[in-house]
């Protein structure tokens, strides 16, 4: 009696079961690497909440974290199939905006602005364009910027009990600004809107800081407002 269904089918099946395991499993190998890599980086720069003579050694050392999880993207890069990046780029998603998020900072504790996603893309060896292969997707950019807000605004506070009054006024320029640049796009991305709802949280957290500050005229800015002498009244 000869079969009705050719058996033969399902061995060509279990082979393209069997290949697909096995590169989503060297994938995963590779980005547990870059996951240690990132929270070294991570590790390294919590050390400028609470001692901020330590902020440029903390940004080399971030940096040199950065450095590794390039050469880990490399790898991942030739591990993915041609024209496949978001079929398996949910593996990678989460861990490649906390390093834009580390970027980010960095930058921003060593020169004050926001760091452009060709910056990153340039230090993660990463491409730019999609029809370039593994690239930094745009809104992987955005959610690891967003979340650069929250801790700027732990920093903020962190900075005053260190005795430094000036750095939330920075700070609170800084995220203003940058408030007013997510309100420029029309934000189709749930995940990316609902991130974007929460930045006003940290906007309200940083201006209560530097309005803190003012009240009890600790900013020299302030205390440089109030010492001018008044002028001559003109008679």
């Amino acid at each position: 009696m000869s079969n009705f269904v050719n058996l033969d089918i399902f061995s060509n099946y279990q082979k393209y079961i069997d290949n697909e395991q096995e590169v989503r499993e060297n994938i995963r190998i590779v980005v547990r690497e870059i996951e240690h890599l990132s929270k070294e980086a991570q590790i390294k720069l919590q050390i400028i909440h609470s001692d901020l003579g330590q902020i440029s050694a903390a940004c080399g050392l971030a940096r040199k974290q950065v450095e590794l999880c390039a050469q880990k993207y490399q790898k991942l890069a030739e591990l993915v199939p041609a024209g496949q990046y978001y079929r398996y780029s949910d593996h990678w998603t989460y861990i490649t905006q906390r390093l834009i998020f580390i970027i980010a900072l960095v930058i921003y504790l060593e020169a004050g602005f926001l760091v452009t996603r060709e910056t990153v893309a340039e230090m993660l060896a990463l491409k730019i364009s999609q029809s370039e292969g593994f690239h930094l997707d745009v809104e992987d950019y955005l959610l690891g910027i967003l979340q650069l807000a929250s801790e700027l605004s732990r920093f903020a506070t962190n900075s005053v009990t260190q005795g430094d009054y000036e750095r939330p006024l920075n700070i609170s320029h800084f995220i203003g600004d940058l408030n007013t640049g997510f309100r420029l796009l029309n934000l189709k991305n749930d995940g990316l809107r609902k991130r974007f709802d929460a930045l006003k949280y940290d906007v309200k957290k940083i201006e209560e800081v530097v309005y803190d500050v003012s009240i009890r005229g600790l900013s020299s800015k302030e205390k440089d407002q109030q010492e001018e002498p008044a002028a001559p009244a003109i008679e």
